[in-house]
């Protein structure tokens, strides 16, 4: 099979819609268009059904209640509404959070904001792999401490957290534990009642569903969690999201959600051996080339190298034909060094020479070949590993 330029390599940022995903959508736009709030004809019942399933079809992956998953525009809006509906819910009980240093900007900003009406944060640190160390969050617990927030795996350097220790220690001291699983869900297992998770945020466009359509998993029993609402103006949702709701795109997260859980295992099998074998195609020929993050805890499609001294963007732009990242598509176009890599202690220069490879279900191995090639290309002849750094002006392929 032929490659398609440019090769898609970022798909931590999004990946593209499976098409059993978007036929299954079709019909909910065109033919069965109802709204699940019309409760009085065949057309709001059908709707209220295809809703239904879908809720089931996301609690399965995440071992969930179907009752406690709640519909979002994506895992942004389920941090925002985790995160400050149990501000807002329990801050008669404390106001203490804990969170760590390279979470999500959507995680980092909803604190600080807290922190300016008020609130005490607490950051950790990570080590030099990127991981929390369970035993300084547990030394961090005050009294007054009402939520832990912490990222399931890293958007940048695909780290997996120590989730189930957390969630025992949280437990433990009656926190409520909040995970922010955008790029965890689909790629490896998670069960809420196993790890002790209360709030667990996800997104369908992570995982091969559509754009604008996310979901919070919010614990009813032991105990249940509470949360304010941000937004008013219905009763759906059990009053905490009101709105028509999307049903095209619920849909196609349900089926999202239903084949990932068919076929997780064997594709993270697949794409942890495609992800050593570029990052033995690059370190094999390459000198000054550095893995951050975990060498063994990683998401099985995530690659997070640094090549100093050359600028990750200097590096992008001497390859169109591969579509990667520096990190978080949500800081795209930023001048400045990733801060989740900074936080890994490892120094500014590799900061800014950080390239983030995600792979993903659609990723052949000739893609991968042709990227291992063309970075190695870019650094001098194939195969050298004393060549210097020498920009290429001829195109390795179409556009």
């Amino acid at each position: 099979m032929p490659i398609k330029f440019p090769i898609y390599l970022d798909n931590h940022a999004t990946t593209p819609c499976d098409p059993r995903v978007f036929e299954a959508m079709r019909p909910w736009s065109l033919e069965d268009f109802g709204n699940p709030a019309s409760a009085t004809h065949a057309y709001g019942w059908k709707a209220e059904e295809a809703v239904k399933k879908a809720r089931e079809q996301v609690a399965r992956l995440i071992h969930a209640d179907p009752r406690e998953i709640l519909w979002t525009s994506g895992t942004t809006e389920s941090v925002n509404l985790a995160i400050q509906g149990v501000a807002l819910s329990y801050r008669k009980k404390g106001n203490h959070l804990i969170t760590t240093t390279i979470e999500h900007r959507s995680v980092l900003q909803t604190m600080r904001y807290l922190e300016s009406t008020g609130f005490k944060v607490t950051c950790l640190p990570v080590n030099r792999q990127g991981l929390v160390d369970p035993e300084q969050l547990r030394r961090e617990i005050r009294p007054e401490t009402i939520l832990i927030s912490i990222i399931g795996a890293s958007n940048e350097v695909g780290t997996v957290h120590p989730v189930q220790e957390i969630g025992r220690i949280a437990k433990e001291n009656g926190v409520i534990f909040h995970v922010d699983a955008a790029q965890a869900c689909g790629k490896i297992p998670i069960d809420l009642e196993a790890m002790g998770i209360d709030l667990l945020s996800i997104s369908a466009h992570k995982v091969y569903g559509p754009k604008g359509i996310g979901a919070l998993s919010i614990r009813r029993r032991k105990p249940a969690v509470h949360l304010t609402p941000l937004f008013r103006g219905g009763s759906r949702e059990e009053e905490l999201r009101p709105g028509t709701l999307p049903v095209p795109l619920i849909v196609g997260m349900g089926v999202a959600f239903e084949i990932a859980e068919r076929e997780m295992e064997g594709e993270s099998k697949r794409l942890a051996a495609l992800r050593d074998h570029l990052k033995e195609g690059l370190m094999s020929r390459l000198d000054d080339v550095y893995l951050n993050g975990s060498a063994t805890e990683r998401l099985p499609g995530n690659l997070n190298l640094s090549f100093p001294p050359i600028r990750s963007s200097d590096l992008m732009s001497a390859i169109p034909e591969i579509a990667v990242s520096s990190g978080s598509a949500c800081a795209s176009g930023s001048t400045e060094p990733s801060y989740v890599i900074q936080a890994l202690g490892v120094g500014e220069e590799r900061a800014r020479s950080s390239i983030r490879f995600g792979l993903g279900r659609f990723t052949t191995e000739a893609e991968v070949d042709f990227a291992a090639d063309a970075l190695a290309y870019l650094r001098g002849l194939p195969g050298s590993r004393r060549s210097p750094w020498r920009p290429r002006k001829q195109r390795l392929g179409p556009r």
